[in-house]
């Protein structure tokens, strides 16, 4: 098994030559559930279905993320350390996982019918604290819950030596220079496909580190949701947050823009929604962000073809629409059977 190549990051100096390659590993994590297979929508409706966890097969890097029949929903491949003694800290080997995974990174299967097989890491998600990475449907179809991925880890300490006020936090040289930020009249201009207002971000917020999990696109609001175009995200979109400060911890400041990657699918759960891997972050006066459709690691990292952006609506309204079509056709059903009924 060789490590992969170091790619240089073009048209931006970095300190990626000094920056140190680690190996770290994990299991493919079983999906889990806490006490009830219920959960509580922001719609006071309460919902089964599937969530975090396992190997996804039909819902992968590039593709719509919001309306499916999930919550919280890990695209591909999920996997944690469950090494509970490491470092005498009982988590401590799997938020070793967490922190030193860059997305870009490479992987490989060491253990099952796969082994072998390589991915790339897409992403990581708080709460669960898992990684995710997507690897060709072939081998996500030998796969089994328990096999052994191993990460060649790099990526962390990543900095552009020209600009100091940009934080770097979970992003890999290679998708870096794959995404191709352009530095013009001294500021950094970095595509997007999303530009959103730091008021819709929920669950997440407030975190004091960025390296560890996300944080969350609410969608409950329907009106935020048309405006910002949020039902036509992907996984794998790299976003904008406007006024929002990722350098330290995920705050709300004035003045600040964050770039980050969304990793998993819409929830109907008060405060939840498709969640944001943090990127870059820095004073909207150095880092400009630039709209375009084709801003997805599925492409940048050559992982499939991203499917084309389609407005889709969150699950609740979904229901509540197929709700008053069937209601407005039990209507309709009924007042045609009084009149082919006749008077008497």
């Amino acid at each position: 098994m060789k490590p992969p190549l170091i790619l240089p990051v073009h048209g931006l100096r970095t300190n990626a030559r000094d920056l140190v390659m680690i190996s770290v590993a994990g299991q493919v994590a079983s999906p889990t559930e806490r006490g009830t297979p219920w959960r509580i929508g922001y719609d006071g409706r309460p919902r089964s279905l599937p969530g975090t966890g396992g190997i996804v097969l039909n819902h992968r890097v590039g593709d719509p993320c919001v309306g499916l029949a999930g919550d919280h929903v890990e695209p591909a491949v999920s996997i944690r350390n469950e090494a509970r003694a490491a470092g005498g800290n009982p988590d401590a080997a799997n938020q070793a996982l967490q922190s030193y995974s860059c997305i870009g990174n490479h992987a490989i299967v060491t253990t099952g019918r796969a082994a072998g097989a390589r991915g790339v890491v897409t992403g990581k998600h708080g709460g669960v604290d898992t990684v995710l990475i997507d690897f060709p449907l072939p081998a996500m179809r030998q796969m089994a819950i328990g096999d052994r991925i191993q990460v060649w880890a790099y990526g962390l300490g990543l900095r552009l030596t020209d600009y100091p006020d940009v934080a770097i936090w979970n992003c890999s040289p290679r998708l870096l220079a794959r995404w191709r930020p352009v530095e013009r009249n001294g500021r950094i201009h970095v595509k997007v496909t999303h530009r959103i207002p730091a008021r819709v971000m929920g669950s997440g917020l407030g975190r004091n580190n960025v390296l560890r999990g996300d944080y969350d696109i609410q969608m409950s609001d329907p009106g935020m949701v048309r405006r910002y175009k949020l039902g036509s995200l992907r996984f794998g979109d790299i976003v904008g947050i406007m006024d929002a400060d990722n350098r330290f911890g995920r705050s709300r400041l004035g003045g600040h823009v964050s770039v980050g990657v969304v990793v998993h699918s819409d929830s109907t759960v008060a405060g939840h929604g498709p969640g944001v891997v943090s990127l870059l972050s820095a004073p909207a006066s150095v880092l400009q962000l630039e709209l375009s459709p084709d801003a997805n690691i599925a492409r940048y990292l050559d992982i499939r073809p991203p499917r084309p952006a389609r407005l889709s609506f969150p699950l609740p309204t979904v229901e509540q629409r197929e709700r008053t079509v069937a209601r407005l056709r039990r209507r309709a059903t009924a007042s045609d059977a009084t009149v082919n009924a006749g008077p008497g």
